[in-house]
C-alpha cells in the first residue's frame, strides 16, 4: 500500500504519518507513506499511489489537490483534525483502508 499524504510538512505531519504507519504494522501491514508539501502534487500523484490524503490544516488546497488525484483516479480525501494526533493511528488507518476499498 502507497499513501500519500500531503500536509505543510511540520512536525505534526511526522507525527502523524509514524502514527499510520505504526497502525498498520498492527494489522499486518507494511505501508508506504510519503509526506509532501502541496507545490509536489501534480507531479508525484504519477508515481503509482494507492490513496491521497490531505492534512487538514491544508483544507484551503484540497480542491486543487482532489483534481490531481482525480486526474490519476487516484481516492483522495481530507483528514479529520482528530485524526491528525499522535493518537490518530486508528482513524487514519480506517481513512486509508475506506479510500482503498479496504485494500
Amino acid at each position: 500500500m502507497k499513501v500519500l499524504f500531503v500536509c505543510s510538512g511540520g512536525m505534526s505531519s511526522t507525527i502523524a504519518v509514524n502514527a499510520l504507519k505504526k497502525e498498520a504494522e498492527k494489522h499486518g501491514e507494511n505501508i508506504e507513506v510519503l509526506a509532501i508539501g502541496t507545490q509536489a502534487v501534480d507531479d508525484e500523484v504519477k508515481n503509482g499511489w494507492n490513496c491521497v490524503m490531505v492534512a487538514p490544516q491544508i483544507r484551503h488546497r484540497f480542491d486543487n489537490i482532489k483534481a490531481a488525484a482525480d486526474a490519476q483516479n487516484i481516492p483522495c480525501a481530507l483528514i479529520e483534525p482528530m485524526a491528525y494526533s499522535p493518537l490518530g493511528g486508528p482513524k487514519l488507518y480506517t481513512q486509508m483502508k475506506g479510500l482503498t476499498g479496504g485494500n
